[in-house]
């Protein structure tokens, strides 16, 4: 996300988020002068535990063959054992091979070992932060961006006494045990933003922060329980985490434990800017707010909300999707601020709302203003089961009730499908403003689990296996220091265990010269975003493309569980043929979900060991594109193939993660994300940008989710326009240009068939690096493509910016911006296609 961009957010949306709500005093703004600083029960613990288990299991069906799992359980149980989790227990040999310091860096960090106690009494602050800060890592408002120091962070079961905030630096984990996850206990005079603070405000900076919001990349925060009860009901330093983000980070395994007092202004989790992201199965328990949220986008999987006054308040967005939410005895469900249809006043854009569960609430959803007719925030629900609840949609500002909910006489009714919003379908470009049901759209029932839900499965984390059954690759002779060439190290590892152990990739940058193949039945565990680059000669021509990483035979036996979790794949530059990943690994039946990545991206150029950073590829280089190509494609799925993949970020780099300043880059992928799989895919929380030709694009595919999903075009283009330095290749499918001097496709689908997407934002900021364009909503004239012949396609939700036209059918202009302002961008509630 541009930088620029931001700061036009800081002066509207972000102000307005900083001050106002319902006239309810929020978390200040630090002025020039002032800084803004802001024993859980073994039953109850359990219980909400399991609550957030319920939607995926980590280690269903293991394969087993002559080297296999052992059948013995673990010693205690997952959710009671005092036996520490694998991760406390496994040799730490990981390495941040561009560090100043290789060799004494230590990326895993348990903070016992820097004076934490655990006990409840001891303060912990203190020794938490040191974990955290020590050896001259990236944040305290002098650093805002680096990758040359990961760190994992990790908190042994206990009880951790803070009373001031934990700071996360850039590129950190901060993981408890997942066995039992450690409680953060906020003491009664803990003083600051929130318990864990992501992106401080410096003290008399003027409103200045450590990390800028919007490139706020690369970290996540798992398996905790965080308890502020202790804090005075009424003080908002009673927040869980304050988490202003972007994309590459999440929120995993957490329980948040808040004042049910009827003055509680105690919150979950509070942002009020960024451009993420994704958080999935959470817990809060009691406070005003579970979430507080003012974001560009994110999406939200598996939350239970239970006992607070309001379960979401949304301040302003350009689309968030919640994906199975569910709401028990709140005051109210959802609380969205709408009516803001200029950049000043901006407001919800879209909120897209599916499987949700919402039982004894008053209010299932309440906006602000009325619609009055017209698009004023769009507004989506699908398959919502309420039970006593008396008003599903609610107008705050006149008491209108909008769609009823339940009666006394009728107890229970389900939502199938409702909007609020204009609604269009195939060639027409005429808008229907509907406010009110619309037709259902048909789900295969391969991406639905038992209960008709959209399948979501939690990330891996194998809390029920120790510590010997993993293997390092290090102890088999991969290195990872960004010189040597691991390509025969890493496929022995692979061939030798990959359906035996999980395979432990400890922190490194590991180089692969020629296709390293992740055989199926694989579980891959990266340590802080362990990278595999693809590197030389074998990558280097786009005319014979050469597939880097190959999870699964294309055309073997690929039918088995396979995880790829907490992984970087890039390439080391000029890799003009790379095909980073190619996923051709498919779930066994009967195992929803079963092959897929979480946490897991594909990095390129712009940060240590690429050889496509600054002083290679300026943002105005002047010579041969040669020495500035990244990529050839990002990620091909292939027809056989399925894939569940989760918070998965496809980035080429607009700017240098490890140049002060985070100066602008000129570089170079063909393509994003192409899929041919017959499905099921599940893309949930995914992001694709900058990429030449498309970001995301669907050829003969089937049986797709994709919710929400995120795309930036390229801020060179047009200079030079689509398909330059590439060409357009039939052999892979490529979607023509549009008319004109054409930038990327953001979503281009052809001659596919049941695809549901559920959340999009597709954005343009730039015209060879100008945002003129912004303010003339005309940074590019066509941004997404889908073709007639393809059939029950549906798309709710869909959030452009820049883009005159914000869907085309078969490559011609259908659907024009300005029909739809919604803000900083325009919103199409509902599209459809014709068939």
């Amino acid at each position: 996300m541009s930088r620029a961009i931001t700061r036009v957010l800081l002066s509207t949306s972000l102000t307005l988020a900083l001050f106002l709500h319902h006239s309810v005093l929020v978390h200040a703004i630090p002025t020039d002068t002032t800084a803004a600083m802001a024993s859980k029960s073994g039953s109850i613990l359990k219980s909400a535990l399991n609550a957030i288990s319920q939607r995926g299991s980590t280690t269903d069906n293991l394969n087993s063959n002559a080297c296999s799992y052992p059948s013995r359980p673990v010693p205690g149980s997952v959710n009671g054992s005092a036996s520490p989790f694998w991760m406390e227990k496994i040799k730490h040999q990981g390495k941040a091979p561009f560090n100043s310091d290789p060799e004494g860096y230590k990326v895993f960090r348990n903070v016992k070992d820097y004076g934490a106690v655990g006990d409840g009494v001891h303060d912990d602050t203190a020794a938490i932060n040191l974990a955290i800060t020590s050896q001259n890592r990236c944040g305290g408002g002098t650093c805002h961006s680096s990758t040359v120091s990961p760190a994992i962070v990790y908190f042994p079961q206990g009880t951790y006494l803070i009373s001031a905030p934990i700071i996360p630096y850039y590129y950190t984990q901060l993981i408890g045990d997942a066995k039992v996850p450690p409680t953060l206990l906020a003491a009664p005079s803990f003083d600051g933003f929130a318990v864990i603070d992501a992106n401080p405000y410096i003290p008399a900076g003027g409103g200045a922060q450590y990390f800028q919001a919007t490139n706020n990349f690369h970290r996540s925060i798992r398996n905790f329980v965080i308890d502020v009860r202790q804090v005075p009901p009424e003080k908002q330093q009673g927040t869980g985490i304050h988490w202003q983000v972007a994309q590459a980070t999440s929120l995993i395994n957490i329980v948040f434990e808040m004042s049910a007092a009827p003055n509680t202004a105690h919150q979950g989790i509070w942002m009020e800017n960024g451009s993420g992201g994704f958080m999935g199965d959470l817990v809060f328990n009691g406070g005003k707010f579970g979430i507080w949220g003012g974001n560009q986008q994110f999406t939200v999987r598996n939350i239970t909300v239970n006992n607070a006054q309001t379960g979401v308040y949304s301040l302003w967005n350009w689309g968030w999707t919640y994906q199975d939410v569910k709401f028990n005895n709140c005051q109210i469900g959802f609380d969205i601020s709408t009516g803001g249809l200029t950049v000043e006043t901006q407001t919800t854009g879209a909120q897209t709302i599916i499987d949700a569960t919402v039982t004894n609430t008053p209010i299932f959803i309440q906006t602000s203003q009325p619609s009055n007719g017209s698009l004023a925030g769009s507004l989506v629900i699908n398959n919502a089961k309420l039970t006593n609840v008396p008003a599903a949609v609610r107008v705050a500002s006149n008491g209108a009730i909008v769609l009823a909910g339940t009666s006394p006489l009728v107890r229970t009714k389900t939502i199938a499908s409702w909007v609020q919003g204009n609604v269009y379908k195939g060639n027409s470009g005429q808008a229907h403003f509907t406010q009110g049901n619309v037709e259902a759209p048909t789900k295969p029932s391969m991406l639905l689990d038992s209960q008709g839900k959209v399948v979501g499965k939690a990330h891996p984390q194998y809390a029920d296996h120790d510590v010997e059954d993993f293997v390092s690759v290090r102890d088999f002779g991969a290195v990872g220091d960004g010189v040597t060439d691991d390509t025969k190290a890493l496929q022995a590892v692979f061939d030798k265990f990959s359906s035996c152990k999980i395979i432990f990739l400890d922190a490194g940058f590991y180089v692969v010269s020629s296709t390293l193949t992740i055989p199926a039945g694989t579980r891959l565990v990266g340590e802080a975003w362990s990278v595999i680059a693809g590197k030389g000669p074998a990558f280097q021509n786009q005319l014979k493309p050469q597939v880097v990483v190959r999870v699964g035979e294309r055309w073997g036996q690929s039918q088995q569980v396979t995880e790829i979790t907490d992984v970087v794949f890039t390439t080391v530059g000029p890799a003009a043929g790379a095909i980073v990943v190619e996923w051709n690994v498919r779930q066994p039946d009967g195992v929803q979900a079963g092959a897929g990545m979480w946490d897991t991206h594909i990095r390129l150029a712009g940060s240590k060991g690429t050889n496509l950073e600054a002083s290679t590829c300026p943002q105005f280089a002047t010579g041969s594109y040669d020495p500035c190509y990244a990529a050839f494609m990002s990620l091909h799925i292939t027809p056989s193939a399925t894939g569940y993949f989760e918070g998965t970020w496809v980035w080429l780099a607009d700017h240098d993660l490890d140049l002060e300043g985070e100066g602008m880059i000129t570089v170079y992928a063909g393509r994003g994300i192409l899929s041919e799989s017959q499905g099921p895919v599940w893309m949930i929380g995914t992001a694709s940008e900058h990429h030449v030709i498309y970001q995301y694009n669907l050829v003969r595919a089937k049986n797709h989710y994709m919710g929400l999903i995120q795309t930036e075009s390229p801020y060179f283009q047009p200079k030079p326009a689509v398909p330059t330095p590439f060409r357009i290749d039939p052999a892979y499918h490529d979607p023509k240009p549009f008319e004109g001097s054409a930038s990327s496709w953001a979503l281009a689908v052809k001659d596919s068939q049941d695809i549901l997407i559920f959340g999009a934002g597709l954005y343009s900021f730039f015209v060879n690096y100008s945002q003129d364009c912004v303010k003339t909503r005309d940074c590019q004239t066509q941004i997404a493509t889908i073709s007639s012949s393809s059939s029950n396609v549906n798309v709710y939700g869909l959030s452009t910016v820049a883009s005159v036209y914000q869907l085309s059918v078969d490559g011609v202009g259908v659907i024009d911006q300005k029909d739809n302002v919604d803000g900083f961008a325009s919103t199409v509630t509902v599209w459809r296609s014709a068939r």
